[in-house]
């Protein structure tokens, strides 16, 4: 017979398991938790020998739940829920300001002068430490991935506490000698880098809507810094944030053209966290800066160089 102590549960197996469950392969869910592949499965294992069933079943397309696994899952998500809510409101609690900060945000941003206000606030504030996650995927602030996230969108419907910073642009951008080949022809004989557009298409409903609607697409990129590298080179024109292209030193904007409305820049925190000194320090400081800066974001519509 199996002693009561057999079947207490250890949180890191229950964030293990939510981490498969979600991933639904060893190395991802690995990678998503910081922990090695090696440690997953051998973990995962000593938890279902503890339980006495198992909890996937692997196929060609990964793992999925068993019966008891399904079984599982909703109890695991509430200790989940809990385990979170205890570390929002620990953290909430800290009145010094000291620490960590994490922040995610998209690559994007990475390119743009809000790189200086982060540096601006580490003078300041030198005993406050910033974690920053570059990725283009929402981080889930309920689930303490992150303190604060900045994002680029037209509407926030999360459960969290938004700012609306500024509304952004965007405009086409490209060398100067690309520009002086730029006439007032509506991009005819012009040639745009495109995303992952299906091979063969020449155009796309974004460059339709644009002041260029007769250019073409020609080459093809994956991700932002490819793109801006290569309008760099001066293989074609790049749509970008107004932020972000007209701060790099090979780039200016295309003739004949207003920048283009595009989504504003959000930044949320969870209302947990709204007290703690080193979050709300970083919030208002970085809220005030960019504020101030609001042109840089939404350029006044006047015609590109």
């Amino acid at each position: 017979m199996n002693s009561p102590e057999s079947h207490a549960l250890d949180w890191d197996d229950l964030k293990y398991f939510l981490a498969l469950t979600r991933v639904g392969t060893l190395r991802g869910a690995a990678n998503a938790i910081g922990v090695n592949h090696t440690t997953l499965t051998r973990r995962l294992g000593l938890f279902e020998t503890s339980l006495g069933g198992r909890l996937f079943d692997r196929s060609s397309q990964g793992f999925a739940l068993t019966q008891l696994g399904l079984d599982l899952l909703p109890h695991a998500e509430r200790v989940e829920e809990e385990m979170t809510a205890l570390s929002r409101t620990l953290i909430g609690r800290d009145a010094q300001p000291r620490g960590t900060v994490v922040i995610s945000m998209p690559h994007a941003l990475a390119l743009t002068s809000i790189m200086d206000d982060m540096a601006r606030f580490t003078d300041k504030y030198p005993s406050i430490e910033l974690k920053i996650l570059f990725s283009n995927d929402i981080a889930n602030l309920t689930r303490r991935e992150a303190d604060i996230s900045l994002r680029v969108a037209h509407e926030v419907d999360d459960d969290v506490v938004g700012r609306k910073l500024v509304p952004c642009s965007q405009a086409a951008y490209c060398t100067k000698d690309y520009a002086s080949k730029v006439t007032d022809n509506r991009g005819e004989g012009l040639h745009f880098i495109g995303w992952n557009e299906p091979e063969g298409e020449t155009t796309a409903s974004w460059l339709k809507d644009s002041h260029y609607p007769k250019a073409t697409l020609k080459h093809r990129v994956s991700d932002l810094i490819p793109h801006v590298t290569l309008a760099a080179s001066g293989m074609g024109m790049a749509y970008l944030a107004c932020a972000l292209g007209d701060r790099h030193p090979g780039l200016v904007r295309a003739p004949f053209q207003k920048p283009l409305p595009y989504r504003d820049l959000w930044l949320l925190l969870h209302r947990d966290l709204r007290k703690t000194a080193r979050i709300r320090l970083f919030v208002d400081f970085l809220a005030e800066e960019i504020k101030a800066r609001r042109t840089e974001f939404s350029p006044p519509d006047t015609d590109g160089l």
